[in-house]
């Protein structure tokens, strides 16, 4: 039987649970479904049913041409219902986004939803305006001293949704950065 799984292009960011997992589980029911912290690539990507050999190498292909890169994630920002952390620099997030939605424009970013699909890792999806100061009041006291989280990218995940679980599918790595 054929897999009618969703799927996202993700890039872990895991020096970043140990502030934001509590955080996470409680607002942010992508982590209820097992979904790590992470700053999306693109999402949605195609059904997993849709993915062969064929994207999987011309995935593997795409990113290989990304170099790896560092990153911090310091500044605290609001979408109408997310709160989250901003990377910075964006560029590269932004990049590595363009390059598959160039590649594959059936998949638009968040399904064309949004003009910017800034980049972030989400830290709250609340639907109350007032519920979400006080996530965002309680992350700051929480956060005290602990910010920015630096972090390294070096691999985009392809994961999958099944039966309300996300789940690491592949892997495809960055190109290593030269240098001393």
């Amino acid at each position: 039987m054929a897999s009618q799984a969703t799927t996202a292009l993700i890039i872990l960011v895991p020096e970043a649970e140990a502030l934001v997992k509590a955080f996470r589980d409680q607002y942010d029911p992508a982590a209820a479904e097992g979904m790590p912290a992470h700053v999306t690539v693109l999402y949605p990507f195609k059904n997993l049913e849709h993915i062969g050999a064929d994207v999987v190498a011309a995935l593997h292909s795409l990113f290989s041409r990304h170099p790896c890169f560092r990153f911090a994630l310091g500044t605290l920002q609001r979408f109408p219902t997310v709160l989250s952390l901003a990377p910075h620099p964006a560029t590269p997030f932004q990049a590595l986004t363009r390059a598959v939605a160039d590649r594959y424009p059936e998949t638009p970013p968040y399904g064309g939803a949004f003009a910017d699909g800034a980049p972030h890792l989400t830290i709250a999806h609340v639907n109350d305006a007032q519920r979400l100061d006080e996530v965002s009041d309680a992350f700051q006291r929480a956060a005290g001293g602990r910010l920015p989280i630096r972090g390294y990218a070096e691999r985009v995940w392809l994961m999958a949704q099944h039966a309300g679980r996300w789940s690491p599918q592949r892997a495809f790595a960055l190109a290593r950065m030269q240098g001393p």
